[in-house]
């Protein structure tokens, strides 16, 4: 799979590069992940991407040129692939749209920032996500919240598949209760299921318990 960013801050993703999984998909050709600075597609000496907005108003707004130029020049004129515009008037972003987004081979992804977004610039994306209802300073965070859900489903870049196939929400269902080492700790034992070797049992022990936290927690995924 192949990620690319357009970010006014490149630097917020120096960490996230370099860091865990992402850094050994990264290494193993797993994932590629191109961050690609907006200011870099900017006509004037300062570089600049934003302005204020007609009719006036606080804060800057993306604008429409710069951004086409950005997608225009980062798409790949034989295979064009979708377009992400993180903001939070998009659709939210759950775990089946993150298994849809990991059958791509390439996905451009924009992370706004400052006030937000000419209008305009949504005639040139395919897809606007949001990953929660509230308000960030940019969608850098989002942005990358969207590799980390999708890369992680990709063959071979978590080497137990079973990881991602028995955690919360694959279901629709919140994942089971984990316990390991001490048995016992400050009176607290783990359920004795757990030791019993029973591998059936266990199975549905942990499926009456991942049913028992959904309808507690989150009732709204059972309908």
């Amino acid at each position: 799979m192949k990620y690319k960013i357009v970010t006014t801050q490149p630097g917020i993703y120096d960490s996230f590069l370099n860091t865990g999984l992402i850094a050994r998909g990264i290494s193993k050709n797993i994932i590629d992940i191109k961050i690609h600075n907006l200011h870099d597609y900017a006509y004037d000496a300062h570089r600049s991407v934003d302005d204020t907005p007609y009719g006036g108003g606080a804060g800057m707004v993306l604008k429409v040129d710069i951004m086409a130029n950005a997608i225009r020049k980062i798409q790949d004129s034989k295979t064009k692939c979708k377009v992400v515009l993180m903001t939070p008037q998009g659709q939210k972003f759950t775990q089946e749209k993150a298994k849809e987004l990991a059958k791509l081979n390439e996905i451009i992804i924009i992370a706004g920032r400052f006030e937000g977004y000419d209008e305009r610039i949504r005639d040139y994306v395919d897809e606007e996500i949001s990953v929660g209802d509230y308000v960030l300073t940019s969608g850098d965070l989002p942005a990358q919240i969207i590799i980390e859900a999708t890369s992680r489903m990709i063959p071979k870049f978590i080497e137990k598949n079973e990881s991602t196939e028995i955690e919360s929400f694959s279901e629709n269902l919140l994942e089971y209760p984990q316990y390991t080492r001490p048995e016992t700790f400050e009176g607290k034992k783990i359920p004795e299921i757990l030791t019993s070797g029973n591998h059936a049992a266990i199975a549905k022990w942990r499926q009456e318990e991942a049913q028992k936290r959904t309808k507690i927690r989150r009732p709204d995924l059972l309908k």
